[in-house]
């Protein structure tokens, strides 16, 4: 696992207390779903001490970023940690305190920052062509031409109109000639004709301003090709030099990374290598420290829309360092992943079933559709439950870390009918769930709007703008060792709806227990879905299935 030894180590920083009675932990942090072991807490804290230290840091810290801390060992034996920061902080990524970047974008004269040159320069000259005013003043041309066009047009019209008229008339009070009634064909020729000149001359006159308009927009236009094609190929190449490595010692850049997990060329999203969990593991890799477990935690305020607190832990981002960390902790013995199923598990419990329905009791951990981090889901179950049904089989899912009920129909009519039902809110549901506080007041309706947040899913952020209304009551049960056990009764059915609506400011400010993402890990996610009431689509009766908590 250890690859070249360096220089001695001046980020690796020594525990301020006794810590020879810790045990180590014996495997490495799961980083996507785990609690923080004792000694990550421990350089969180000191972590967390040490900026406070720094007022030069202090505006950007309280605004709000992730650190992160990775606790080691040296070829000695020697214990300490690393510690990190997302993105640069303020503007500079080689604090001496934290582990550098793994390609550091800031270097004044590296290739981001030549790159990033060019770019700006074009960038200027698309706006110059912008605000050069000569779209405005040919598109002023344009209207006064076809204005006094449609001016003259109008009256021309109206003076062939008035000698059609008098034609007419002539030609109804008889005894005209033939030589008059040519004169009176050829009138009207002539006017037909002095009609299509002026049109003609009018496209013309207007045609000149429409091209250097027309031109104009196309400069402005290539100008944009060019620079997105310069800002892809520069990212391209800057993510070939951010290259990670693993404990086996083996290399790859960012694309390749991407390439490799996805099966297919793609390119990585803007940021990725730039969390903490990445840098961190490349300093130890690159300075033959041997990685023993690692957290992630958040300083400062909750940015808008999504839900962080102050000094709690998080998992790492799925899009950008899903990917990064399959690779990097390759040669690492990592924890289980404790959101992934054993489909040879307790069979599961039924609790409500007839010819036409049934209703399961899901255990907290389980997918209720197949996914990537596990080949177990409710829906195989339900499959080798019931052959002989026909059709989706599940009517609405639950997150993978909330337990309780979920309904199952064994045929596609059914099933049909009980989605009409959820999609007009006619079926009714009951929430149970502990959350981390004392909630102030005893009922109340939260009503915020969620959209998934596009850079971490699947985290959900409140969006007033873009997201789409949920609706929340809720009711407290007890208040009972600084903690909370409330219902809740959710009038439409968002993502981590509960999960957000609970721990966001806006919400309850109170994340439910073991809320991994949007509040502190623990042994499980204390929310499970209680009660369900629907109307039977054969039988026409209400039904109402329960499901007490194991909490």
């Amino acid at each position: 696992m250890m690859m070249s030894t360096h220089d001695h180590d001046t980020r690796m920083h020594p525990f301020q207390c006794d810590v020879s009675g810790i045990e180590l932990p014996t495997q490495f942090t799961f980083p996507f779903h785990y609690v923080p072991h004792r000694l990550c807490k421990l350089a969180a804290r000191q972590v967390q001490r040490y900026v406070a230290t720094r007022p030069e840091w202090r505006d950007e810290l309280q605004a709000g970023k992730m650190l992160g801390v990775l606790v080691v060992q040296d070829e000695a034996r020697q214990l300490g940690y690393l510690a990190a920061y997302s993105g640069n902080l303020c503007q500079r990524n080689d604090w001496d305190y934290f582990v550098p970047a793994v390609y550091d974008l800031l270097q004044p004269h590296g290739e981001f920052k030549q790159g990033e040159a060019a770019i700006t320069s074009l960038n200027h000259e698309v706006g110059a062509l912008e605000h050069d005013g000569l779209a405005q003043q040919c598109r002023q041309q344009v209207a006064a031409l076809e204005a006094e066009r449609d001016h003259a047009l109008a009256a021309w019209r109206q003076r062939m109109q008035a000698s059609k008229a008098r034609r007419d008339s002539l030609r109804a009070s008889g005894g005209l000639t033939a030589s008059q009634e040519q004169q009176l064909i050829a009138e009207s020729q002539f006017q037909k004709a002095e009609l299509k000149r002026l049109k003609r001359h009018y496209a013309q006159l207007i045609a000149a301003p429409q091209e250097r308009l027309r031109a104009h927009g196309a400069r402005i236009e290539a100008l944009k090709r060019r620079r997105k094609a310069m800002s892809e190929a520069l990212q391209a190449r800057i993510f070939r030099l951010f290259v990670v490595s693993n404990a086996r010692g083996e290399s790859k850049d960012l694309l390749q990374v991407f390439h490799d997990y996805y099966g297919h060329a793609t390119l990585p999203p803007a940021g990725a290598g730039e969390c903490c969990a990445p840098k961190l593991l490349q300093y130890a890799y690159r300075h033959a420290l041997r990685p023993l477990c690692m957290a992630e935690f958040w300083h400062g305020k909750s940015p808008a829309g999504e839900v962080r607190h102050h000094g709690h832990y998080y998992p790492a981002c799925l899009s950008k360092c899903r990917p990064l960390l399959s690779f990097m902790l390759q040669g690492l013995d990592v924890e289980r992943n404790s959101l992934a199923q054993n489909s040879d598990e307790e069979p599961l419990k039924i609790a409500y079933d007839d010819p036409w329905i049934a209703v399961v009791d899901k255990p907290a951990g389980m997918l209720t559709m197949p996914g990537k981090l596990s080949d177990d889901s409710l829906l195989e179950r339900a499959r080798r439950q019931w052959p002989q049904a026909t059709g989706p089989l599940v009517v609405h899912r639950l997150d993978q870390m909330t337990s309780g009920l979920v309904i199952i129909a064994k045929t596609k009519e059914v099933h049909k009918a009980l989605q009409s039902q959820f999609a007009t809110h006619s079926i009714k549901k009951r929430y149970i769930a502990i959350v981390d506080g004392e909630v102030e007041g005893d009922k109340g309706v939260i009503d915020l709007p969620l959209r998934p947040n596009v850079d971490d899913r699947p985290r959900q952020m409140v969006d007033p703008e873009h997201g789409k209304r949920a609706l929340t009551r809720w009711q407290v049960i007890e208040r009972k060792g600084g903690k909370t056990r409330i219902a809740f009764y959710p009038a439409t059915g968002r993502t981590h709806q509960l999960r957000v609506h609970a721990s966001h400011p806006a919400g309850l400010n109170t994340p439910i227990a073991g809320d991994m993402l949007y509040g502190t890990a623990a042994s499980r996610l204390y929310l499970h879905a209680e009660q369900v009431t629907f109307t039977h689509p054969v039988t026409h009766k209400a039904v109402t299935v329960e499901s007490k908590p194991q909490f």
